[in-house]
């Protein structure tokens, strides 16, 4: 059993659809305005909808939600890290977290995201799932 699909309220659907194209490689399969809604999908097949239904200008996220992107090693880490550091994001630096090299910063749309490396664990297949190395 996989999973197949995460759906985020958002208040600016396209902000948020730019950022996960630009940062993670997601690409938009649908976009409707009248009801403000963005399907996004990434190499995996994975899908990632993004609504404002209610036409909320403000979306609050539970404390420790937050949407995760394993890389396969530190340095993918730490590039990722610069390159959005270069944009104007402001986090903290990769660090030693859990048994990984991780970050965190908020995303437009005010959700965390979170960018790591965890040792002994392997893409299985094209990238379908993971498992314990």
């Amino acid at each position: 059993m996989a999973l197949n699909h995460l759906n985020l309220t958002v208040p600016d659907g396209r902000q948020t659809r730019a950022f996960f194209e630009t940062y993670f490689g997601f690409r938009c399969i649908a976009e409707r305005q009248s009801d403000a809604l963005v399907v996004l999908v990434d190499e995996s097949g994975f899908v990632l909808t993004l609504n404002n239904f209610v036409k909320a200008a403000e979306v609050v996220y539970p404390g420790a939600f937050h949407v995760g992107f394993r890389q396969d090693n530190r340095e993918q880490v730490d590039a990722i890290y610069q390159r959005l550091k270069a944009d104007g994001f402001d986090m903290k630096p990769p660090h030693e977290f859990h048994g990984g090299w991780t970050f965190y910063f908020r995303a437009p749309g005010g959700f965390l995201v979170e960018v790591f490396h965890q040792p002994g664990v392997e893409r299985r297949g094209g990238g379908e799932s993971f498992g314990q190395a």
